[in-house]
């Protein structure tokens, strides 16, 4: 599984454009059966996100999930766009995530009317989690809206079917608020991607902003300046999801690397003395009061060394820059990114060891497209963790 990676869907060029605007570094990459997808980086983060087009309808969608699930075994799957809203509480340009997915077409049809036999997927309990904190603390907006005006985040129901749903008296539309009344939105693509994702194992989020009203008023004049502003609102929760979601990767990760070294530093770093009153027998550089510092010139040698290498892969940060392999953009958040690192490393301080590596894997992913300078850059992360 790669851990600073998101999969990001669309099933318009609408809600395509308006994630692409929020990637910085962006490179196409080709799949063997002619599927273009792009890879960029969330700017200012370690969050690398592969973006792509399925179409409209559950089955392309399911088809395209499930070939960028096997393409870069994502953290996690995101579809992102636009939906009709069902109910009149759930306004134009909200932002509704899916808690569970219906698949509406299911049903049997017999002597007396036509029976649901709907298909349902539940969202992944952390993503879920995640979703709520943002909606409770509103760290996703662009700061576009006031806080009168600004969008509202739902969760609840989205219902995906195989036709247009565009009418409140039609026999399709009463069948739905008859069978799937807690649904809060409808659109076309929700059911393929949650199925590709229950198929593969990887964790699926639906997010839709709402553009029309599914009333017969789609396509409209309105609805038209509404779809635009919806899949702004809809695609800007969905990529600080993606970035939280690689952060807490990130601390997954560290938390698990703190626990693993804690043995280890009896040999290569620093050991308390715990037991005050005992007497301990100790190879080792030196002692102060009850602490024994193990090699405490090596480690400081290492710093020396670690930060020499920083200085010389900014050199070929540079070169790279000046070659047009990295624009302006990637390349002034990595030179950020590395200068933290250095700085981190040089000072020396407690909890420096866990900014420096954060700030090298952000760096990481900015340059993740250019395989010598990510070759260079994993053994300074690694070296990284053991600096302080």
């Amino acid at each position: 599984m790669s851990k600073d990676l998101v999969v990001v869907l669309t099933a318009l060029n609408l809600e395509y454009e308006a994630v692409r605007r929020k990637l910085v570094g962006v490179q196409v990459h080709r799949h063997t059966r002619g599927t273009r997808f792009e890879v960029g980086t969330v700017q200012g983060t370690p969050c690398r996100v592969a973006l792509g087009l399925t179409s409209k309808g559950n089955h392309s969608a399911a088809v395209l999930a499930e070939r960028a699930v096997q393409e870069f075994s994502p953290l996690a799957v995101l579809f992102v766009g636009v939906a009709g809203a069902l109910w009149k509480a759930t306004g134009l340009g909200d932002v509704v995530m899916a808690s569970h997915v219906y698949a509406y077409h299911g049903g049997t049809s017999e002597d007396d009317g036509l029976k649901a036999r709907p298909r349902v997927w539940e969202a992944p309990h952390g993503i879920s989690q995640l979703g709520a904190h943002l909606a409770r603390t509103g760290i996703w907006a662009d700061g576009t809206s006031d806080d009168v005006n600004a969008p509202r985040v739902h969760f609840g129901a989205i219902a995906a079917g195989e036709i247009v749903q565009n009418s409140r008296i039609s026999a399709e539309a009463e069948w739905i608020r008859q069978h799937y009344n807690d649904a809060l939105a409808i659109e076309m693509e929700a059911a393929g991607v949650a199925q590709a994702g229950h198929l593969s194992g990887a964790p699926v989020a639906i997010i839709r902003g709402i553009s029309d009203r599914a009333d017969g008023t789609k396509n409209s004049a309105e609805d038209r300046n509404w779809q635009p502003r919806a899949a702004a609102n809809a695609v800007a929760f969905a990529t600080r999801l993606a970035v939280e979601l690689v952060e807490e990767q990130e601390h997954i990760d560290m938390s698990h690397e703190s626990q693993d070294s804690t043995a280890a530093d009896v040999l290569t770093g620093h050991v308390s003395n715990i037991a005050h009153s005992s007497t301990v027998g100790i190879m080792a550089g030196s002692v102060t009061d009850s602490n024994v510092q193990i090699d405490a010139h090596r480690k400081t040698a290492e710093r020396v060394d670690l930060i020499t290498e920083l200085v010389d892969f900014g050199e070929h940060l540079r070169r790279h820059h000046a070659q047009g392999a990295l624009d302006d953009d990637t390349y002034e958040a990595a030179r950020a990114e590395l200068d933290t690192a250095r700085q981190t490393v040089k000072a020396g301080i407690a909890g420096s060891t866990k900014k420096a590596t954060m700030a090298l894997k952000r760096l990481r992913g900015l340059i993740a497209d250019l395989p010598e300078l990510e070759a260079r850059l994993v053994p300074l992360i690694v070296a990284a963790g053991g600096s302080s």
